[in-house]
Formats: structure tokens, C-alpha cells, sequence
């Protein structure tokens, strides 16, 4: 009779099944990596171990509070990557778990949920105005708990902080009554209590004062618009791209927009030289900077009629100008046909314009397009020609 395997042996093999068994991932390791790919430019992989995440604190796929982190996080990635949709889904559910942003941020919680549906709502208008509000409520809520607590100098800091983020969202109920809700009868009046909290919680912060001066132009006061547009940029003027201190590229975009309607182009051509320094590839800086410069070409044209005409050398700088200007609008449309831009009423000003300078300049000449290859310089230059002739 053969022999048969001894029965005890058997929990050792039972050992070896369970010591072959993957260890759990840990949560706290996956969000940091997750964390460091978003950082570094990789918002895809960052979702693949954010949604790895979600799955390892929420097994039953029923969101708790150990879900927040993963979820808010999750929002930003799907908005780093474009996903609107999805994101406007994953801070909707953070909410919903944190309705009035008492959890501490680091665990997912406190504003910012509030402040991204604010912009992400489908409906806009009143309903954006209410995230924001929550939002709001929340950063006073945590700035009056800083205030009798900031002993120190880190403490400051995050004070100051809490209060220029209230600011800006104070500054985006604002727009949201300039715009949505501008028909409202109360819109002036709110964006005046709103402009002038915004300016007492963050009297030196160069967008509030941005919005000081939309509000000012709004109200046809002029005047105070420059005023408040000059001591937004004195801020920062000077400091270097990569000083914290700098508004961001679009803060600075739509600085420029205000400072062309305030008639303070000189400036808003300053702005908008730094940036196309930083980034060349800003369809509306190049934009800005050709419908800027033409504007000055319009008004030296004006000036010039006024005075009986210009002499050779005033005639000279005007075309110039107008040169200039043209460059700029054919680098806008370059970059608007390279990346499929989706503003189509920007690219027919851009377009008009173009028309409008080729009619008094003729074509450009193929050196007329710094950085442009031979190819584009050939067909942009063939296409301006026939709209300066329909």
C-alpha cells in the first residue's frame, strides 16, 4: 500500500496560499502618487491611481467621508484632463458627503468643492452664486478661526491666504452679476457690497482691483477704472515671471482686455509683450496685442486729420504701427488654425482686421511673419490679399 502524505504538512501549504495573498494598497501612498503625477504633467496616470484609490476606500462603492479625499481629487484631475462632465460628478458627490465644508481640507474637504461647482453648475447664474456663497461662507468660517490663532509667522501666511481666495470668490459673484444675472435689480448694488468686502479682506490683490475697475467701467466711471487698474499692475510690474506674486496668465489676459476699454493701451501692450514672452503660444495675447496696437494706428490716424495731416515722419511711425499690428494678428491667426480655437468671433475680428491693414498696407511680404514657415507665409499671405480686394 502506498504511503500517503502525512497530515500535518497540510497547514503549512495553507500558510503559503495566505502568504501569497497581494497586500492591501495603501490609501495615504496611492494619493500621494497620484498627487506627485498630477504635478509633474501626467494627469492621466494620475487617474488611473486616484480611481485605484476611490476603489480601495470605498470597496463597496458607497461613498464616506474616508471617500473625500480621493473624490475632490479625482475633480481635478478629470478638469486637468478636460473632463468637465465627470469632474462636475466627483466634487458633486464630495459635497454631498461634506455639505458645509466642516471637514478640514487636507481630508478632502473645506471650500474648494463649493468653489469648482460654482463654475462647473450647468445652470449658471443663481446657482453659481450659491455655490460660491457656500464657498464663501466656509473661508469667513476659517478665517475667523485663523485670526485669534495667527501667532506666527506661518500662521500669517495662511491667513492671508484664506483671505485672498474669499476675495477672488467674492470677485466671481461679482462677474456672475455683471453677466447671468446683470438683468437682476439689485445687480449693481450687490456687485458694490461685493467689490467692497472683496477690497477689505484683500486690499492689495491685483485681481479684486481687476474687478474693481469692470465694475467702474461698467458705471461709466472711467477715471476710477484707470485708477484701479494702475494700482493693480504697480503690484506686480516689476516683479519676475516666477515671483508668487504675479497674477496667473489668464488674470493678466483679462487685465488687458480692461485696459484697452479703459483706453490704457500703452500699458496693456506692456502686459501683453511679458506675455508672449512666457508663452508664445496665447492665440488671444497675440490677439490682444494686434487689436491693441491697431487701436493706436486709429488714434494717431485721427490725430493726424485733426492737425491737417501727418508730416513724413508721423506717416512713417503710423505705418509702422500698423505693420506691427498686422504681425500680431497673423501670428493669432496661426496659432488659431494650429490648435482649432474655439472662439470663431475672435477669429473673424482677427480676420477683419487683417483685411482692414491690408487695404492700407497691401499684403505682407513673406519677412512680414516672424517664425511662420514658407508654407503658412505663402497661403496666409494669398488670403489676406483677396479679403483686402472682395
Amino acid at each position: 500500500m502506498a504511503k500517503t502524505r502525512p497530515q500535518h504538512k497540510s497547514p503549512k501549504s495553507k500558510r503559503k496560499n495566505k502568504n501569497s495573498e497581494k497586500p492591501q494598497p495603501n490609501p495615504a501612498e496611492l494619493y500621494a502618487q497620484a498627487i506627485s503625477l498630477l504635478q509633474t504633467g501626467q494627469p492621466e496616470e494620475a487617474l488611473i491611481i486616484a480611481q485605484k484609490l476611490l476603489k480601495v476606500v470605498s470597496p463597496a462603492s458607497t461613498y464616506t467621508l474616508a471617500s473625500l479625499p480621493a473624490l475632490s481629487l479625482l475633480g481635478e484631475i478629470c478638469l486637468e484632463i478636460g473632463d468637465a462632465e465627470e469632474s462636475l460628478s466627483y466634487f458633486s458627490e464630495a459635497a454631498k458627503l461634506d455639505p458645509d465644508g466642516i471637514i478640514p481640507e487636507e481630508e478632502g474637504g473645506g471650500a474648494e468643492k463649493f468653489l469648482w461647482l460654482a463654475q462647473l453648475c450647468q445652470e449658471g447664474g443663481k446657482e453659481s452664486v450659491g455655490w460660491f456663497e457656500k464657498g464663501a461662507s466656509v473661508l469667513r468660517r476659517d478665517i475667523g478661526d485663523f485670526e485669534g490663532a495667527a501667532n506666527d509667522e506661518h500662521s500669517q501666511l495662511l491667513l492671508e491666504e484664506k483671505k485672498r481666495r474669499l476675495a477672488n470668490v467674492l470677485c466671481g459673484v461679482t462677474e456672475v452679476y455683471m453677466t447671468d444675472l446683470s438683468w437682476e435689480e439689485d445687480a449693481e448694488a450687490r456687485c458694490e457690497a461685493l467689490v467692497t468686502e472683496a477690497l477689505l479682506v484683500s486690499p492689495n490683490n491685483p485681481e479684486v482691483l481687476q474687478t474693481v475697475a469692470s465694475v467702474r467701467i461698467s458705471q461709466t466711471r472711467l477715471e476710477d477704472a484707470r485708477s484701479a487698474l494702475q494700482r493693480s499692475m504697480e503690484l506686480w510690474k516689476d516683479l519676475p515671471p516666477e515671483d508668487v506674486d504675479v497674477p496667473d496668465f489668464p488674470t493678466r489676459i483679462s487685465l488687458c482686455r480692461l485696459l484697452i476699454e479703459a483706453d490704457l493701451r500703452d500699458g496693456a501692450l506692456d502686459v501683453l509683450e511679458r506675455l508672449v514672452l512666457e508663452d508664445d503660444q496665447s492665440v488671444e495675447a497675440w490677439y490682444l496685442g494686434g487689436w491693441c496696437q491697431y487701436l493706436n494706428a486709429e488714434a494717431q490716424k485721427e490725430a493726424s486729420d485733426l492737425s491737417n495731416g501727418p508730416v513724413n515722419g508721423d506717416q512713417a511711425a503710423l505705418e509702422e504701427v500698423m505693420k506691427s499690428s498686422r504681425k500680431w494678428l497673423l501670428s493669432s491667426l496661426k496659432l488659431y488654425q494650429q490648435l482649432d480655437y474655439e472662439d470663431e468671433r475672435l477669429g473673424a475680428h482677427a480676420k477683419e482686421l487683417v483685411a482692414s491693414l491690408n487695404n492700407t498696407l497691401g499684403p505682407p511680404p513673406e519677412d512680414d511673419e516672424a517664425d511662420d514657415d514658407d508654407e503658412w507665409e505663402d497661403e496666409e499671405a494669398d488670403e489676406d490679399h483677396e479679403m483686402g480686394t472682395t
